[in-house]
């Protein structure tokens, strides 16, 4: 059985939304003058074909207006940007060469305590799994087909050599292939990155240039990223499955806004969890609870729901059956829906869902519909379904 297109992609547009454009918007409104100076120039070239002096990349340019704004600000002591003399000065002392050195002794001295590291290890390198394939799905959507297998092989390969070299961050597949395809990037451009990358870290120039360089300037690319990988998710699959990328971007509202209001929590010093905060947010219609289990196992959950919803759309309710079973499975062992992944972490959200694939089961066996046949990822449907009513 095939996931749909429409759920691996809407659960990108999800994180895109969310935790890709978010925090870029938010700091582009708080340095207005220049966060929406420098993301009008990059619509202009990338959307509105505009070319500047000499083929001039838009990156650079609003990279270089951006800088220019904040450092001219200073002249009438308004300071856009928080740059200056002094912070630049001082980052001059990280200068200099240094190269990396194996971690080996590290990396296997924290095997004594692998029975606590894999209560984490084992949700990420599940999510980092499924991301992968919702990366390469959009990649493929983008008319660049990779083989699966060979990139999670890589995928994991490279983040083990990184381990050995003290990197404690996992590789990732590229979320935004399509996005550097329709700027011009190639196999070059992604070397050139990395080759760029090794020398600003192993000559200490990463603190120059975040004192010289404001890093407004370029977070709206961030923003544009998060822009077409959410409309790529419905314009590379059939129109009448919109409704199911909608659904598979809920759960990432959900916990990108659990994070918000728990990080508001904290700071005030508030614990969440005492009934009379549950209860004075509850009374101003915040359900941090409800926020919790609907944005927990983010990814899972949202590509699961998508799919039950894109097979009911298409009238295979036997296949939207099982993937209700499965979600049952998958909750009560907490990768959906989950915080921990334990046994009968949320026992009414698995019955739940066991009472839906009932239910949808019994609708394929005693009210059978013709499914509607549409070819994987076409753009296009051969006629207009009006929905079954009564």
């Amino acid at each position: 059985m095939v996931t749909p297109r429409a759920a691996l992609l809407g659960t990108l547009a999800g994180v895109s939304i969310t935790f890709i454009s978010m925090r870029p918007a938010l700091q582009m409104f708080l340095t207005p003058t220049i966060g929406l100076v420098c993301f009008a120039i990059l619509l202009v070239n990338w959307f509105g074909g505009v070319r500047f002096f000499k083929g001039l990349p838009a990156g650079c340019i609003a990279l270089a207006a951006g800088t220019l704004i904040a450092w001219g600000s200073n002249l009438f002591d308004l300071n856009y940007g928080g740059l200056t003399l002094q912070g630049l000065t001082e980052s001059f002392t990280h200068f200099g060469f240094r190269i990396p050195l194996p971690a080996i002794g590290h990396t296997f001295s924290g095997f004594e305590y692998l029975g606590v590291l894999l209560v984490t290890a084992i949700p990420f390198s599940l999510y980092d799994f499924v991301e992968a394939i919702d990366n390469v799905e959009s990649a493929a959507a983008a008319g660049d087909s990779f083989p699966t297998t060979r990139v999670l092989v890589a995928d994991g390969v490279i983040s083990m050599v990184g381990c050995l070299m003290g990197n404690p961050f996992i590789l990732a597949v590229y979320i935004d292939h399509p996005e550097w395809k329709a700027m011009g990037g190639r196999c070059g451009s992604s070397f050139a990155t990395g080759a760029m990358v090794i020398i600003l870290c192993w000559f200490g120039i990463v603190s120059v240039m975040l004192a010289a360089i404001l890093i407004v300037a370029i977070l709206p690319i961030w923003l544009y990223i998060g822009m077409l990988i959410g409309s790529q998710a419905f314009q590379e699959t059939p129109r009448r499955h919109a409704p199911a990328i909608i659904l598979a971007i809920v759960p990432h509202i959900a916990h990108w806004a659990t994070g918000m209001i728990t990080g508001a929590l904290t700071s005030a010093g508030v614990t969440e969890g005492t009934p009379e905060i549950m209860t004075n947010l509850g009374n101003e219609g915040v359900m941090l609870p409800g926020l919790h289990i609907l944005g927990g196992g983010t990814v899972l959950t949202g590509i699961i729901l998508a799919a039950m919803t894109v097979f009911i759309i298409e009238r295979q309710l036997w296949r939207a059956s099982i993937f209700a079973a499965a979600s049952a499975v998958l909750t009560f062992f907490g990768f959906m829906h989950g915080e921990h992944i334990g046994i009968a972490q949320i026992p009414a959200v698995a019955i739940g869902y066991v009472m839906v694939a009932i239910f949808l089961a019994g609708c394929a066996k005693c009210s059978p519909v013709t499914p509607i046949m549409i070819a994987h990822g076409s753009e296009e449907e051969t006629e207009e379904i009006a929905p079954i009513v009564g």
